[in-house]
């Protein structure tokens, strides 16, 4: 199975109240994940990977349209600026991420701080850290969170018994101050399926036993590879 896909084949992974999880390319390793959450009519777009068929499906979310499409980690520009573009959309981008904007092909950019524009959702610094390189915003409007990268529940992520899994490089470290006190009932991820039940008990139990669990996550990890 390759890490990235090279054909799209469009698939929702969850609905949910107000929104809808997509992958582009569901057999792929990595399982990439975006993600349209529903804000007073508009569609609000995050992470996303393009693929076709991908506006139908936001139409559904937002009948009045997409909003903005937010760039949850330095790493995920992914398809922000091709989607945005096509929907007359600016790309948000946190005021403290850097290493975003000048990659994202001239289209309009607005910065957010503490909350995403107008949405109701919080944003939470995940991690800001520049070595490694890694500067990540969660957003939570006290139901949904999105992490788009610090935890998942793609196969490498979890460990046996696991439903949600801190990503292997922050198992030593989990991200507890940003994301231990939340109560969600549903986490959307950027690697994997999102959670859409007992979401609150996934995430403190990721938390907690993210270094207990570090042997066997690593260890299912090499076996994936070699298989």
């Amino acid at each position: 199975m390759p890490m990235k896909g090279d054909s799209p084949d469009l698939r929702v992974v969850g609905r949910f109240e107000d929104g809808l999880t997509w992958q582009a390319y569901p057999d792929e390793e990595m399982q990439r994940a975006s993600h349209a959450l529903a804000v007073d009519g508009e569609a609000w777009v995050v992470d996303p990977v393009d693929a076709p068929g991908l506006d139908d499906l936001l139409a559904e979310v937002g009948e009045e349209g997409v909003a903005g499409v937010v760039v949850g980690l330095d790493r995920h520009r992914r398809d922000a600026a091709t989607v945005a573009r096509r929907h007359d959309a600016p790309v948000y981008v946190p005021d403290w991420m850097s290493g975003v904007v000048g990659d994202l092909g001239g289209v309009d950019v607005e910065r957010f701080g503490r909350t995403l524009a107008d949405t109701g959702y919080e944003a939470l610094t995940v991690r800001d850290s520049s070595v490694p390189p890694w500067r990540e915003v969660g957003l939570f409007d006290g139901e949904t969170l999105v992490v788009p990268e610090a935890v998942g529940t793609a196969p490498y992520y979890v460990a046996r018994g696991e439903r949600l899994g801190v990503h292997p490089m922050l198992r030593p470290f989990p991200p507890t101050r940003a994301l231990s006190g939340l109560e969600p009932t549903r986490v959307l991820v950027g690697h994997g399926a999102p959670v859409l039940s007992e979401a609150t008990a996934a995430l403190h139990d990721a938390l907690a036993n993210a270094r207990r669990n570090l042997p066997a996550a690593y260890a299912k990890a090499v076996r994936r590879m070699l298989s």
